[in-house]
C-alpha cells in the first residue's frame, strides 16, 4: 500500500490532488497538480529504498509556490535562492525523505 502519510503530504502540502489509484491494498498512485504528475509505487513494491530519490520540477513563478507551500506546511529545506548554473530553485523533502526541488530559469545558463 502506499502510505496514507505519503499521500495526504502531497496533496495537503504540495497541493497535489490523486488522479489515479491501483491494486489491492492499492500500491500505486498518481497524483497532479497543473502540469506535473507523480506517481507514487509503495517500498514493498519496489527494490529501490525509500528516501533515496530527488525530483526536479520546473514551475512558472518559484517565490509563489515557496510562499504557497510554506503556508502548507511543506518541509522546506533550503529557500528560494539563485545558482549560477541559471536556475532559481527550493527544495522539500516528503515524509519518506525524499528531495523535491522547485525551480526556475533565473538567467540564460551560460
Amino acid at each position: 500500500m502506499v502510505w496514507p502519510k505519503s499521500i495526504e503530504h502531497y496533496c495537503n502540502a504540495l497541493g497535489f490532488a490523486v488522479t489515479f489509484q491501483y491494486g489491492n491494498p492499492i500500491f500505486y498512485t498518481c497524483l497532479c497538480r497543473d502540469e506535473v504528475a507523480l506517481h507514487l509505487l509503495s517500498a514493498q513494491q519496489t527494490k529501490r529504498l525509500p528516501g533515496n530519490c530527488a525530483v526536479c520540477v520546473f514551475v512558472k513563478d518559484v517565490d509563489s509556490l515557496h510562499a504557497e507551500l510554506t503556508a502548507r506546511g511543506a518541509k522546506v529545506v533550503k529557500p528560494p535562492q539563485n545558482y549560477d548554473y541559471g536556475m532559481r530553485d527550493f527544495d522539500v523533502i516528503d515524509p519518506d525523505g525524499n528531495q523535491l526541488t522547485f525551480g526556475m530559469e533565473s538567467r540564460p545558463a551560460g
